[in-house]
């Protein structure tokens, strides 16, 4: 299987976000702990799904799924730091993997999306001249 940076980077970010939540649990912050592990590791588990696409439009939806899952990891993570529930020391890298993977994802999107208008504009000018 071709090595994708997205989806190392992703993997990587859900083991230590499955890390994180077991020190989230362990201060009986279940509810906190259940949100940031569902988002967490739902941003990988749709960039496989994307990385499998069948189809173009499959790709890019895939893809910004992910980085909505991205989004609201990040806001979980803000949250766990501004009410001071973990330390900064454990929070900061992992906020900073959240803005990195979220950074990537945004672009993807954007690249892909603007691909994908590009052909449909070729495809409808051709379609446009055979007409003529």
């Amino acid at each position: 299987m071709k090595s994708s940076i997205v989806r190392e980077k992703s993997y990587t970010f859900a083991v230590n976000i499955l890390r994180l939540t077991r020190a989230l649990r362990q201060r009986k912050e279940f509810e906190l702990s259940k949100q940031l592990m569902r988002a967490g590791t739902s941003i990988g588990a749709n960039i496989e799904e994307a990385l499998a696409g069948f189809s173009r439009r499959n790709f890019i939806a895939k893809m910004s799924i992910a980085s909505k899952e991205a989004r609201e990891t990040h806001y979980w993570l803000r949250l766990i730091q501004d009410s001071k529930v973990l330390g900064p020391s454990m929070i900061s890298p992992m906020l900073n993997d959240a803005d990195e993977l979220l950074r990537i994802l945004t672009s993807i999107v954007k690249t892909s999306q603007n691909g994908m208008a590009l052909k449909t504009k070729h495809s409808q000018l051709k379609t446009q001249h055979s007409k003529d």
